[in-house]
């Protein structure tokens, strides 16, 4: 799939629309409803695509695991491949990184059919895999060092240890490190071969909030220096703060597929407009009779949605013209967990349990 950003000619509203090459789509402005048609491209160069699956799947006897997926990562990007527990994701990222062999398809790493060349490409690449866990008794510089064997290539220790900020932990045993410098140290050791590509599995898993908010700020700090990464998360506001690029992946299936933007737009409730403490009963119905979507939510609190900012002032300026008071307002737009939601009837963190 590629992406084409359009400008709608009525209202300017910027849209993302993805499509294959040579598709022309029908296409509507998601504000002002206007209708038209996208055409993309037939050729698509591939001089920045850093992975490329095509028509992939694993089976298991009776289990189908991965399901016939196709996508591509470009270089330099954050990809989230984005799901619950025993959806694929790690089926998926080891049969990339040939630790699984496929049931059928095909996987290019920087150009190269790893069934055939992934002598070539392993140097490229570095990996951080789910429950990581290292040595013991060595040190942390210890460890980088150990790892750092395996490559031709290798980078100076002490610029990894000030990259990720490491310095102050480097004569510290690798048991005694929290679960936040464990992760980090991980991260680390995927790349002391200075890789292209680094694929991190569910790297926050079982980490506390600052402990997460931490590797987050790591990855970023690989995205910023021009490294691909290929990250598999069940957490929602894992892939919202980081992705460029989210794959939703479902018993096995990708169900969507796009940025952030795109998937918040096209299968989101968009954004809504919550009045708190509204001191009219009668709000609701005066809203509704002017044109608004809303709803009461109790309490006196009221929920409008809202397809655009300029919504936001034409309720409030409703409300004052009808001289309706209210305590406060808050808006909020739609979430990964509601795209979730919509495309599986289920929410994200039930699929977990």
């Amino acid at each position: 799939m590629v992406e084409k950003i359009v400008r709608c000619p009525e209202c300017s509203k910027i849209t993302t629309f993805y499509g294959n090459p040579g598709d022309c789509l029908s296409v509507t402005c998601p504000k002002c409803g206007i209708k038209g048609k996208v055409t993309f491209k037939k050729t698509v160069t591939t001089e920045n695509v850093a992975i490329e699956v095509y028509n992939l799947k694993k089976v298991y006897g009776d289990l189908i695991a991965v399901n016939d997926i196709s996508f591509s990562v470009n270089k330099g990007e954050v990809f989230a491949f984005l799901g619950p527990n025993g959806a694929g994701k790690t089926t998926t990222v080891e049969i990339i990184e040939s630790i699984r062999k496929p049931t059928a398809g095909v996987i290019k790493i920087l150009g190269k059919d790893i069934k055939t060349s992934f002598n070539q490409v392993k140097e490229k690449i570095g990996i951080l895999p789910q429950e990581f866990h290292s040595f013991e008794k060595l040190t942390v510089r210890e460890t980088l060092e150990y790892f750092s064997m395996f490559y031709k290539k290798r980078v100076n220790i002490d610029d990894i240890l000030d990259v990720m900020d490491l310095r102050s932990y480097e004569k510290m045993l690798y048991k005694n490190l929290s679960g936040g410098l464990k992760q980090r140290v991980g991260v680390a050791i995927s790349l002391v071969n200075d890789p292209d590509i680094v694929f991190l599995d569910e790297p926050s898993t079982g980490l506390d909030p600052k402990a997460r908010r931490e590797v987050w700020n790591v990855i970023s700090s690989l995205r910023n220096k021009g490294k691909t990464v290929f990250l598999t998360t069940h957490y929602m506001e894992e892939a919202e703060y980081l992705a460029d690029h989210i794959a939703v992946i479902h018993k096995g299936k990708i169900i969507a597929e796009g940025s952030l933007e795109y998937l918040l737009d096209k299968y989101g409730h968009g954004s809504l407009l919550r009045i708190k403490k509204c001191k009219d009963p009668n709000a609701v119905e005066m809203l509704k009779d002017k044109g608004f979507e809303a709803e009461s939510e109790g309490n006196g609190n009221i929920s409008i949605k809202i397809d655009y900012k300029d919504k936001v002032i034409n309720v409030l300026s409703q409300l004052r013209y009808e001289g309706i008071d209210y305590d406060s307002i808050e808006i909020r737009r739609s979430n990964l967990e509601e795209v979730f939601l919509h495309l599986t009837g289920a929410k994200l963190s039930e699929e977990n349990t």
